[in-house]
């Protein structure tokens, strides 16, 4: 059960349907051990006694005069001239209430993960079932699972199973009993103030904290020595920004717990993307002065793929022999093997595009 405090919207004087059951509004106007005194405006006077105060005690016993209750009527009128009320019956309009505020006021409560699925946690704010999505997780909780795989995925977000996590309400629509949260929206407005003082092109310093299929995490300091703090901005450093060559696992590039230099190449909704790359040489750059249309050069081929055969021709530079080169991907395979040098004849150089095509040179 939730209070509803004075600070909540005048109640019209449009005059409720005086029948059992009927959901009223009103204002706490005294109390003694067993009886609360309910003010129900051209309503007249409510009570909540007997069974229907000890059944609410522990909620009672917070109230104050002034304090605004939704109640439901279980008697019309009694003999004392008195509304009998019900406030254990108006439990989920007081709730939903009371979670509205909680939304537009961008307050942060705690709640207890009761339990999983496959798309993030459950749990109960006064007493209504709510789901925080995976994608409402603080950077911190994201789950860094490398493959992306959901069976990992839901064994990692089982572990907070039992956890107190702060949220805040992030939607809500009580006629379809639906309650988003957030973890990540408690830090929002923080993180934009941080991130006024920095831009596109900046070189930070930071600690690598996970990894993913699709790229590193990383969490740069905000203090003005520049160390590692717990409230750091955490960015990421998508796949295709770790390096110049093709990158098939973040892990071939950087490790959890490494210190790395990184430049920031977009800020966005509070996210931050960086790159690694771009504070190395592109090795591309000196391509087209020492190879050209036709040259015969070696390489070693790295991968099959249904579309060719990846060929390094040079450190972190890699070009294609395509399948359409070959009758088909089993007649490449059987004509060579990965690392295997072969000759190749380079039919196409594009560095801006970092792409080389090439063919199998055959006697």
């Amino acid at each position: 059960m939730t209070i509803i405090k004075d600070t909540a919207k005048k109640t019209t004087d449009a005059v409720y349907p005086l029948s059992i059951g009927a959901t009223v509004e009103g204002k706490v106007v005294a109390r003694d051990r067993s009886s609360l005194y309910i003010d129900l405006g051209i309503l007249g006077t409510g009570i909540i006694y007997g069974r229907e105060f000890y059944a609410v005690k522990e909620v009672v016993k917070n109230l104050e005069v002034g304090d605004k209750v939704f109640a439901k009527i279980v008697e019309v009128e009694n003999e004392e001239g008195y509304r009998e009320l019900s406030l254990r019956d108006a439990t989920k309009e007081i709730s939903w209430t009371r979670l509205r505020e909680l939304k537009e006021s961008g307050q942060i409560v705690s709640v207890r993960v009761t339990g999983v699925n496959k798309g993030g946690l459950l749990t109960t704010l006064d007493g209504i079932q709510a789901f925080l999505p995976v994608s409402q997780l603080a950077a911190e909780h994201y789950p860094r699972v490398a493959d992306a795989d959901k069976q990992k995925i839901l064994k990692e977000l089982q572990k907070f199973i039992g956890k107190t996590l702060e949220v805040k309400v992030l939607d809500l629509l009580a006629e379809e009993n639906k309650l988003i949260l957030s973890e990540k929206a408690k830090s929002e407005e923080k993180t934009k103030e941080v991130l006024k003082n920095y831009s596109r092109g900046d070189i930070i310093e930071g600690q690598i904290t996970g990894i993913a299929d699709f790229g590193a995490f990383i969490k740069f300091p905000v203090s003005e020595n520049k160390e590692l703090t717990e409230d750091g901005i955490e960015g990421l450093i998508h796949i295709s920004e770790l390096d110049w060559q093709l990158v098939e696992n973040p892990t071939e590039v950087v490790k959890v717990g490494e210190v790395v230099k990184a430049q920031i190449i977009n800020i966005n909704n509070n996210q931050v993307f960086l790159s690694l790359k771009s504070l190395k040489k592109n090795p591309w750059e000196e391509v087209e002065k020492e190879f050209k249309k036709g040259d015969v050069i070696k390489g070693k081929v790295t991968k099959f793929s249904t579309f060719g055969a990846f060929v390094e021709i040079k450190p972190k530079i890699r070009g294609l022999c395509h399948i359409s080169e070959f009758e088909s991907k089993e007649k490449m395979e059987e004509m060579m093997k990965v690392g295997e040098t072969y000759e190749f004849s380079v039919l196409l150089i594009e560095p801006r595009e970092h792409r080389m095509s090439l063919k199998l040179v055959t006697k």
